[in-house]
């Protein structure tokens, strides 16, 4: 957690175990850094498209050689088991290998004007310095899937990662600079003052993290007239109708609740059993959450690690007070901020776990008298990120689910889980501005301009 004076990181499987430990470098320090990436940004575009394309090439590379010192770094900061941990690095190599073939990709179109000789050109320009405020989570792909196609464009980057995340954050610094010409890429710790500051500054911006602080970035850049996209919160709900594979979405589901302690935006918040599948299904759940191994992050078959800190894990504790649990609803005992998968049922309307995103390893079982129900269900809360779908009905799959009001639907899969060359993004208080992600991410750090070519002597 930070201060406006100090930061610290700590392990939260061992809390004693500081990680990072600094004064917060405030927001003087954001605005020289924003400067210096704005001298820089010039000469990184000038580099030209092979430039660039060797030198992500050179980071992803990088990644992959510190693979497996980058995981445990993961698992020590973020407590993210190391399954889990690879994974994410493994994600973060792929994404810069994407990106490194961007720069080759078209960057306009050629038009003939309405009359008259000449020609009308559009082409895609990078806006100068991405101000990119990442969260903890995943502390090597998401600045990776923001700062990689940012770069690809011709922008430079200011890092700004959340103080849990920090030693992550400098050790991916090391590897990108590196790769990169001096002051291209560059990382700003610190909490609030920091972020904001950076938000004030940058060019374009692009946020991963709370609602609340998501909403404050997108009216910060709208006021100063700069693109934002600010990606947010999510309370998913997994719909299960009764001809799923009732095993497979059992566990599919209690790996969306708690792996890695529920701490993802895609993770699941609410199951809404449709008809009779409702008693076999609270069975099939019931046996599944038991069964999530929690423990040691370091353990390969750890799923559920600590939650991030000690105050993220009172809220957890605090949601599923006065419910009744089918499974879970304890605090282990043991040295790390832990918390058992939890699943609840009867829950009442307006409760907070229908309402709020707890970010931790808690589902409510929901009932759903056919579709059409789970559909308002699932519309119900403010935000619109995910919802999977467990059906043997193509037709429920392809048609039925067209007024689900999220930006992603998966079918007979986990909510959670990333495809990164395809847009990511979510509806109403999950997403602001346009996707991450894949093409459409080198849509967002660009902008559009039009040129008109006219033959010397030509009429205007």
């Amino acid at each position: 957690m930070t201060t406006d004076a100090s930061l610290v990181s700590r392990n939260p499987a061992d809390p004693a175990d500081v990680l990072v430990r600094l004064r917060a470098p405030g927001a003087f320090a954001a605005a020289d850094a924003v400067e210096r990436a704005r001298a820089a940004q010039p000469g990184w575009l000038r580099a030209g498209a092979a430039a660039r394309s060797a030198a992500l090439g050179a980071v992803a590379d990088a990644l992959a050689a510190a693979a497996d010192e980058l995981a445990a770094l993961a698992v020590r900061e973020v407590g993210k088991p190391v399954g889990e941990a690879r994974a994410e690095v493994a994600r973060a190599v792929a994404i810069w290998r994407y990106y490194a073939q961007a720069p080759f990709e078209p960057t306009g179109a050629v038009h003939e004007t309405a009359a008259g000789p000449g020609l009308l050109l559009s082409r895609r320009r990078p806006h100068g310095v991405a101000g990119l405020v990442t969260p903890w989570n995943f502390p090597f792909a998401i600045p990776s899937w923001k700062a990689a196609p940012a770069l690809a464009a011709g922008n430079a980057v200011v890092l700004k990662p959340a103080p849990e995340a920090t030693a992550c954050a400098l050790r991916l610094a090391e590897i990108v600079r590196h790769a990169l010409p001096g002051q291209v890429f560059d990382v700003l710790p610190g909490g609030a003052t920091e972020g904001n500051a950076l938000v004030s500054a940058a060019d374009v911006v692009s946020f991963t993290g709370s609602t609340p602080v998501g909403r404050a970035v997108a009216r910060a850049a709208t006021a100063r007239g700069i693109p934002a996209q600010a990606e947010m919160g999510g309370l998913n709900a997994a719909i299960v109708l009764p001809d799923a594979d009732l095993g497979r979405a059992a566990a599919d589901i209690a790996a969306a609740v708690a792996g890695f302690a529920g701490q993802k935006c895609t993770a699941t918040s609410r199951i809404v059993a449709v008809g009779a599948v409702l008693d076999p299904l609270r069975e099939a759940l019931a046996e599944a959450f038991r069964a999530v191994r929690v423990g040691d992050p370091n353990d390969p078959g750890t799923v559920c690690g600590p939650l991030v800190h000690e105050s993220a894990r009172e809220r957890v504790a605090e949601s599923w007070q006065g419910l009744s649990a089918l499974a879970g609803a304890t605090v282990p005992e043991r040295t790390g901020w832990y918390a058992a998968p939890t699943l609840v049922e009867k829950v009442p309307p307006g409760h907070r776990l229908l309402n709020e995103e707890v970010f931790g390893p808690v589902a409510a079982l929901l009932p759903a008298d056919d579709l059409a129900h789970a559909v308002r269900i699932t519309n119900s809360v403010p935000y619109g990120l995910v919802t999977s779908v467990h059906t043997a009905d193509l037709d429920t799959a392809l048609y039925g689910l067209d007024l689900v009001d999220t930006g992603m639907i998966r079918i007979n899969a986990p909510s959670t889980g990333v495809d990164f060359h395809l847009p990511f993004g979510g509806a109403k208080q999950s997403g602001h501005g346009p996707r991450e992600q894949g093409k459409a991410a080198l849509d967002f750090y660009t902008s559009s301009r039009t040129y008109t070519l006219a033959p010397t002597g030509a009429a205007a």
